[in-house]
């Protein structure tokens, strides 16, 4: 591997063979999947949104085969290389089985199909210029398209004897109503159309209002087919069985693991976490008593109630996050990272939707549009706790994501396109973004109990994520307290009511999604794991050498692959699946 510089750029390094055929499929990819182009920062895909049905599927398919074709034929010239197409091979042979088994047609869920994507795929437009403006317009008159590309793509599924959980199906026609309605995205979207400075042509206002009422009726109109055509024929039972779960599980993660072992394993570190909540809630409740959970809310309502945690209004919560995002940015270059000075502005967003997601967007590919922090506040919320959230500052900015997908992004002198803009994979991505967490509170900034009782809130919820997905998904043998018998929908309710502390409708939104999208809550804890592990193994290995700001920076160098091809590139004597030391 090339070695870096001291200010996080990269040494160049020729372009290769391998260089350039990943290069040319990612071209190709972005031109059939322009929404992932589009949140990569790349530029040209503003006015388009993805082609979801069947034939677009086969297309991308088609594209996969060809190129791990040729890729058969080359050999690598470096250790670059030499990640590059193992990665190739794990990606693309991945993204074909999940189509040969017919998964990639038939999505339908609450927080990551279609239904989705098309809509978040305005939140990352720009709308400083008429330009822009016009890019926003052709993009609402393709919604039409797009969705009647995906509904094709659902009535083939049913063809196939298709029958989705049936709760997937009515949050899915929820969510499709609520942009369809008068007050809903898309009209209140073109409605408020303006630039930075002056005004619109009268011809782009009226473009842009036909667009979204052209694109509003497409989703009303899906909302109508999944009732009356997918729902029908959907089904009570929320799992997929340990087939589809075990591709869905190598997707998110790329690696193989154990699925009993984890399930294990994160029961183990769930009772773990909880207990020393329990010893971080005897500080800041002294007076409690009884057993850890009761402590543990004894201590949460102390912090609640504390007026100095509480921010009110969304613009003064986006403030806050701000501020405490650029300390990590100032106090972290050139001490525990290398921080280059485009990857030094992050901005923090309030999403114009309301699911109660929170993301990070990677900036362009020329750093014109920043790494930008995303916040989706559900409609009902106006104020926020800070304990809660510090945490979740550092998992989505500096150090998670955002150095993460963003120092990727700055080595174009090492890495190609695809490896830089087109590879992200959950395990390493989300595991990282946790790992971040934690390291957070090894360098002294979760000091603050109520912050470090959040930030163990959160990765309980991680740790309780791993239990109930692989428990249901697989239907093992419920823990007794929530009544023993097979996983279901009600004993893992039962089981995130007892053991995270979010409200009511947080914690229905999340349950939904670890039904619907299975394999991916997974990969937090699971990734956590796995970089703990590479980590321990590489300072075994270098004893007094070992130096974390060097492993950070050659470990990040590599951009997002799986946890696999991760392991073998730091640490090629141990598998990915060994616990951390």
């Amino acid at each position: 591997m090339t070695d870096d510089a001291v200010d996080g750029t990269a040494v160049n390094r020729p372009a290769t063979a391998l260089d350039a055929l990943a290069e040319e499929y990612h071209n190709a990819q972005c031109d059939l999947d322009p929404i992932s182009a589009d949140f990569a920062g790349l530029p040209g895909y503003s006015a388009r949104l993805t082609d979801y049905s069947p034939a677009g599927h086969a297309a991308r398919a088609a594209l996969a085969r060809t190129v791990l074709a040729r890729a058969a034929g080359l050999r690598p010239a470096d250790d670059v290389d030499a990640v590059t197409l193992v990665s190739l091979r794990e990606r693309l042979g991945h993204d074909l089985d999940i189509h040969d088994a017919g998964l990639d047609v038939m999505s339908l869920n609450n927080i990551q199909c279609p239904v989705q994507m098309v809509r978040e795929a305005f939140d990352i437009n720009a709308t400083d210029t008429v330009e822009d403006w016009e890019a926003i317009a052709a993009r609402l008159h393709a919604v039409r398209p797009a969705i009647t590309g995906y509904t094709e793509g659902l009535r083939v599924g049913i063809a196939r004897r298709w029958s989705p959980p049936r709760r997937q199906v009515t949050a899915a026609t929820d969510e499709a109503r609520a942009f369809a309605a008068p007050d809903g995205f898309f009209l209140a979207l073109a409605e408020g159309a303006k630039p930075a400075s002056g005004a619109l042509p009268d011809r782009l206002v009226a473009r842009l209002r036909a667009g979204a009422r052209a694109a509003a009726s497409a989703y009303e109109d899906l909302a109508d087919r999944l009732t009356t055509m997918v729902l029908p024929v959907s089904r009570d039972d929320d799992a997929v069985g340990p087939a589809v779960y075990a591709l869905a599980a190598q997707e998110f993660l790329g690696a193989r693991v154990d699925l009993h072992d984890a399930y294990a394993w994160a029961l183990d570190e769930l009772a773990a976490i909880e207990d020393r909540m329990g010893q971080v809630a005897t500080v800041l409740a002294p007076t409690a008593t009884g057993s850890a959970p009761e402590r543990i809310a004894a201590a949460v309502e102390v912090l609640d109630a504390d007026p100095r945690r509480r921010i009110t209004g969304k613009e003064e919560f986006r403030t806050w996050m701000q501020a405490l995002s650029d300390k990590a940015v100032e106090d972290l270059a050139g001490t525990h990272f290398d921080i280059p000075g485009p990857l030094r502005q992050l901005r923090c967003r309030i999403a114009p939707s309301s699911s109660g997601a929170i993301y990070y967007t990677a900036p362009s590919e020329d750093f014109t549009r920043p790494g930008q922090m995303w916040w989706s506040v559900p409609k009902e919320t106006t104020s926020f706790t800070t304990w809660r959230e510090t945490s979740t500052v550092y998992h989505e900015g500096v150090p998670g994501h955002h150095l993460q997908l963003g120092q990727a992004s700055y080595l174009s002198g090492s890495l190609n396109r695809w490896r830089r803009k087109g590879l992200w994979v959950s395990g390493h991505g989300e595991g990282w973004a946790l790992y971040a967490e934690r390291l957070m509170e090894e360098l002294g900034y979760l000091e603050d109990p109520g912050d470090l009782l959040g930030m163990l809130d959160s990765h309980a919820l991680r740790a309780c994520r791993v239990v109930i997905d692989i428990g249901v998904h697989l239907r093992l043998a419920a823990p007794p307290e929530v009544g023993g018998g097979t996983w279901d929908a009600a004993k893992a309710w039962a089981f995130l009511s007892a053991h995270t502390r979010m409200p009511e409708p947080t914690r229905r939104f999340e349950l939904d999604r670890y039904l619907g999208w299975p394999g991916q809550a997974i990969s937090y804890k699971i990734g956590e794991r796995v970089w703990l592990g590479i980590r321990a193994a590489v300072a075994h290995r270098e004893g007094p050498a070992f130096d974390l700001k060097t492993f950070h920076r050659k470990a990040l160098a590599l951009g997002s692959v799986g946890l696999d091809v991760l392991a073998g590139a730091l640490v090629p004597e141990r598998s990915a699946k060994a616990p951390p030391a």
